[in-house]
């Protein structure tokens, strides 16, 4: 289907340019050596006033008719190839600069009909350009004022090659032109295809409204409520039709201290009382509306629940707080390590006098021991509050294993518990060295230490993905006596033991050096099936 606003838009651009371009030529007093001065203006003058008449007509039919709009349509075409082959017999034939006007009638065809329509276009260009040559070639137009001088000292070889090389421009332009209009037309049909239904926009709006995690409600000039969401509805208890129409204030009481300040625009917090009973910290912005005219009418608020985040704000202080006195508590266990060596220095030498007597020296062993014990708690205390800062390098962990397997080979507690070292020599992990061994050591006797008789402890790793990082999965699988989930729950809180004599603390240091180190652990236990501590870490 022809587009008539496109015609209509098309003959005004046509009397646009034929203005211009014949003003311009008449300005400039366009000479040819095969054609009079006196007869060349006079038939542009003639082309000019033609062709305003004919456009004028176009515009005329247009504009009352809506039947003619295909015949009109292909008589601007037809009226634009007589006017170029004109322009172009007035200005010379072979030697006219106006032939490249042909191309603008094709792209013109394929505009405001189809590609078919710029083929034939293209047909009648090189027959009519064809025929200018060759008549003026054998003088056919010599009666016109155009002579076969030009023509005849080119050459019938020379002339028949332009007439290839227009021949070829014409099609390919209009092999473009209908391909790009082509997908013009398809482009535009499909934005009016998908042109914006209102009324889908407007339930889409709703919709929004309604399912947004914040409160928004408008007001009108006269401050009644008008949209009132559903997160409103849970904040107040009010549903759409009880709060609509009824006065911000009186619907929310918190927004009294505020009501001058409606269409400005601002911000603030208030207290509201939940449906509920319970107390909430809210948090609103306003904006003004304004009109196409940019009255203002009427206000929207964006209002949010801050109760929860600022509960969890004064966690986080409380946990700031806890931290700086955590710090300061190692601090103070630094410091009673200093009189606690003196004063078990101060016994040991007290105990090498002769006169001190058994009774006293039994004492003073129980004051060392006890003194040795505080001062190991403190240490690993210490080393748990504040670890010292990791130096990562690559690790072949299989190597960290079988190292620390030797060195705990003489230990006591290991002494009917057998180590078995299944982890790849390929497997690298991404650790501080004398961190690592820390880490494995604990593990193990801890393990060791919940066998009782015979046992086994099982090591084995094996590189997983987890995500778009590479990880290592190490697994410390024991045959001891296990642990209940209660007490897997709390495996890695400070002082948390469920051993005899045991500080608590080894676990806790061993779950803060992973963590440090980006990795994480977990722990799964059973009472009498044994216990099994997987740990990932950066591989």
């Amino acid at each position: 289907m022809i587009d008539r606003k496109r015609v209509f838009w098309f003959i005004l651009l046509r009397l646009l340019v034929v203005s211009v371009f014949l003003a311009t030529t008449i300005f400039l007093d366009v000479r040819t050596y095969d054609v009079g001065t006196d007869i060349a203006q006079k038939v542009l003058i003639r082309l000019m006033g033609a062709t305003y008449l004919f456009s004028l007509g176009s515009l005329v039919v247009l504009y009352r008719s809506r039947r003619e709009i295909r015949t009109l349509t292909y008589a601007q075409i037809v009226w634009d190839l007589i006017l170029v082959t004109v322009m172009i017999l007035i200005s010379g034939g072979v030697t006219s600069p106006y032939a490249f006007l042909y191309f603008l009638s094709i792209i013109s065809a394929s505009t405001l009909l189809a590609r078919s329509q710029a083929y034939y276009t293209a047909s009648l260009c090189v027959i009519l350009y064809g025929a200018i040559l060759d008549f003026q070639y054998y003088g056919k137009l010599a009666p016109l004022g155009l002579s076969a001088y030009p023509a005849q000292q080119y050459g019938a070889a020379y002339l028949f090659y332009l007439i290839f090389l227009h021949c070829a421009a014409f099609f390919l332009t209009a092999t473009l032109a209908g391909h790009l209009s082509e997908r013009a037309r398809r482009s535009e049909s499909a934005f009016q295809e998908k042109a914006i239904d209102y009324e889908e926009l407007e339930r889409l709006n709703s919709c929004i409204v309604s399912t947004i995690d914040s409160g928004l409600l408008t007001i009108n000039p006269d401050g009644r409520i008008r949209v009132f969401n559903s997160y409103m509805e849970r904040l107040t208890g009010l549903s759409q039709q009880q709060a609509y129409d009824r006065p911000l204030c009186e619907a929310i009481p918190g927004f009294s201290p505020f009501e001058r300040r409606f269409f400005d625009g601002g911000q603030g917090e208030f207290r509201h009382q939940a449906p509920d009973g319970g107390l909430l910290l809210l948090s609103f912005k306003s904006v003004p509306l304004t009109g196409k005219e940019g009255a203002t009418v009427g206000a929207i608020f964006d209002i949010h629940d801050l109760t929860e985040m600022k509960r969890l704000a004064a966690e986080l202080k409380r946990a700031d707080r806890l931290a700086a006195v955590g710090e300061l508590s190692a601090r103070m266990a630094h410091e009673i390590r200093n009189p606690l060596a003196a004063i078990s220095g101060s016994v040991q030498l007290v105990a090498l006098r002769p006169w001190v007597d058994e009774k006293d020296k039994r004492l003073f062993s129980i004051i060392l021991r006890e003194t040795d014990r505080l001062d190991g708690l403190l240490r690993d205390f210490l080393f748990y509050a504040k670890p010292a800062q990791p130096t990562k390098i690559p690790l072949k962990l299989h190597r960290v294993i079988a190292d620390l397997c030797a060195l705990l080979s003489t230990d006591p507690r290991l002494e009917r518990v057998t180590i078995e070292n299944r982890v790849p020599e390929d497997l690298v992990v991404v650790f501080d060295k004398d961190q690592c061994s820390q880490v494995f050591w604990n593990l193990v006797v801890n393990s060791a230490e919940a066998i009782a008789g015979e046992g086994s402890i099982v090591i084995e790793a094996s590189a997983v993905r987890s995500g778009d990082k590479k990880e290592a999965r190490i697994s410390v699988r024991d045959s001891g006596s296990g642990m209940n989930q209660a007490e897997v729950r709390r495996v890695f809180e400070p002082f948390f033991t469920t051993k005899k004599g045991g500080t608590g603390l080894g676990l806790a240091t061993v779950y803060r050096i992973v963590e440090t180190h980006g990795g994480r652990m977990v722990v799964d236990s059973e009472e009498g099936a044994g216990t099994t501590v997987t740990l990932f870490l950066p591989a």
